[in-house]
């Protein structure tokens, strides 16, 4: 398998088919794109990846695009760790996360990109309306983990819990004001060995 990723290994949505991967245990090799040239435009890639965009997993003689395709394809198609809960409607739910995370939330995206993951934090404070956002993002959470179990859908992990961390560690890890019991949910999800891999890929100067 080729698994293209942004060069600067930033991209929330890379990280999610990377960690997947790994949760799979799958063998794979790993091309970067420099989005910042146009790369993800250019006819080769254009080729494979339909939406020109990162990631695309090349899989054999076939090729995805979009992150949550290509985890649920990897969740189907591959034996070993799942990466969608057991129960439809915990699947569901999973599923709904992801799509939340990936439609909603701009002002956050916007000014606490993943630079502040992966390179620093942001000294600005949030505006009004990234302010607004969070609160959203804490409600929802919030509810979504009152069941009190360690994950979203209770003693069992999925692929929405590395990436509802990693919008929250947008912010825990910047240094804003995260509520206690979120901030530590996204701290251990963000010390899975999965996603540590990917925290800790060797990144060029922005």
């Amino acid at each position: 398998m080729q698994l293209y990723v942004d060069s600067n290994y930033v991209s929330p949505y890379a990280m999610s088919v990377f960690v997947a991967l790994h949760e799979k245990k799958l063998p794979f090799e790993i091309t970067t794109i420099d989005l910042s040239s146009g790369a993800a435009s250019a006819p080769a890639y254009a080729k494979i990846s339909l939406t020109h965009r990162v990631p695309t997993l090349v899989d054999g003689d076939f090729s995805l695009s979009e992150s949550s395709a290509i985890t649920e394809y990897l969740h189907e198609a591959y034996p070993g760790q799942a990466l969608y809960p057991a129960e439809v409607k915990d699947r569901a739910r999973a599923r709904q996360v992801q799509a939340w995370l990936r439609s909603d939330f701009m002002p956050i995206r916007s000014e606490r990109t993943t630079v502040v993951l992966f390179y620093a934090p942001s000294a600005t404070p949030l505006s009004a309306e990234a302010h607004s956002a969070a609160q959203k993002l804490f409600a929802g959470a919030t509810e979504l983990l009152s069941h009190g179990g360690p994950y979203l859908c209770g003693k069992e992990w999925c692929i929405a819990d590395a990436d509802l961390a990693l919008m929250l560690n947008r912010l825990a890890l910047n240094g804003d004001s995260v509520p206690e019991s979120l901030a530590a949910y996204a701290s251990r999800q963000w010390q899975r060995p999965s996603v540590q891999l990917w925290v800790n890929q060797e990144r060029p100067p922005l």
